[in-house]
């Protein structure tokens, strides 16, 4: 790993090889799709806990 400085900013370089292992691990894991009926339920439980949070 290199530090290059270029206009007061430091930048870092690091081997391809790295660069890949890291953007594998960072990419975003799957979400789960509800359905419908699914999905309203859950919205309701979101708001019912932020209602009471706000109390």
């Amino acid at each position: 790993m290199n530090v290059i400085t270029i206009d007061k900013k430091e930048y870092v370089v690091i081997p391809k090889s790295e660069y890949e292992q890291l953007k594998k691990n960072l990419q975003p894991v799957g979400v789960k799709k509800l359905s419908l009926a699914e999905g309203k339920e859950h919205a309701y439980k979101l708001i019912d806990k932020w209602a009471k949070e706000g109390k």
